[in-house]
């Protein structure tokens, strides 16, 4: 397995992390548990989840999976919808019981996919504050932030955590062959993460899955653009073993792409990306799980 550094933070993290929303797709939950334990085993220690996927029955699965030793294998990542610091505790601490830890590795403000998001997690008795003491307190080591609207709404983020002086550890966004050309998160968000010497989750890199349905770009090729870009970790969904080998594959063997390489991708997604319909998380409000229920949010 190859790994990078997340960041001022210094965490070296693998190139591949698990997405947590699919592990609740397997009908048995031995299977999600087995292939937690499995990447774990093959290196992978980036491991993605949040509160609200699956009214909480990923982190449950998860949390079994990091029983018998395996929590000290992985990298812990969660995210919560709280906007207030009522909400924001309530949440992480239903997560690290769900989760069977006494501490998340990265705690992520969740779809911020809002212009007055950044607003009401940095007001007063916002869910900043929550999430300042409970790392006072060692349940959690590093705050980021995962969004998968807007760049605009990203760069607003960092805009009003620099006016209250907060730099946060880490980010999250979509990054693929298809952002590129649509509203992108490469081109607008990531310099800025840099700069700012942020750790960089990518997450989406075959759109969930829709970007395969243009049918002008395989899996693996998305798993290597994606992973190409200066980011830490490349999150994909796995609901299978042989999902998670062919992932492993990709990661294990992986190689930059060459300029031309990536060059002959563009060009090949240009057409299908200009209208932004294979990254629906973008163009329509098809994953704004905080849209349909904005009680989560405090």
């Amino acid at each position: 397995m190859q790994y990078r550094v997340l960041g001022r933070t210094g965490e070296r993290i693998s190139i591949l992390g698990v997405g947590g929303f699919h592990l609740s797709k397997p009908k048995d939950e031995r299977e999600a548990v087995n292939i937690v334990r499995s990447a774990l085993d093959r290196g992978v220690n980036f491991l993605d989840n949040s509160w609200d996927y699956a009214e909480g029955n990923s982190e449950r699965r998860m949390g079994k999976a990091l029983r018998d030793g395996y929590r000290e294998k992985a990298f812990l990542m969660t995210k919560i919808d709280g906007r207030t610091a009522q909400s924001a505790t309530k949440q992480l601490e239903e997560s690290l019981q769900r989760l069977q830890a006494d501490h998340i590795d990265l705690l992520q403000f969740h779809e911020v996919i809002r212009m007055d998001d950044a607003d009401r997690i940095f007001a007063p008795g916002g869910a900043l504050e929550a999430v300042l003491r409970a790392r006072a307190a060692g349940k959690l080591r590093y705050i980021g932030f995962t969004g998968h609207k807007s760049p605009d709404i990203h760069k607003h983020m960092l805009e009003v955590a620099q006016q209250n002086d907060f730099t946060f550890d880490a980010l999250q966004m979509p990054l693929n062959v298809m952002d590129a050309h649509y509203q992108s998160f490469e081109q607008i968000v990531l310099p800025l993460a840099l700069q700012k010497q942020m750790g960089v989750v990518g997450m989406k890199p075959m759109g969930d899955p829709f970007i395969l349905d243009s049918k002008v770009v395989s899996a693996r090729e998305c798993l290597r653009y994606a992973m190409s870009l200066p980011v830490s970790v490349t999150i994909t969904g796995i609901d299978s073993m042989k999902i998670l080998e062919q992932a492993l594959d990709v990661a294990e063997n992986f190689t930059p792409l060459t300029p031309r390489e990536r060059a002959d991708l563009l060009q090949r997604t240009a057409a299908s990306a200009r209208d932004g319909r294979f990254e629906r998380y973008k163009a329509s409000q098809h994953f704004d799980s905080t849209s349909v229920h904005p009680e989560w949010l405090g």
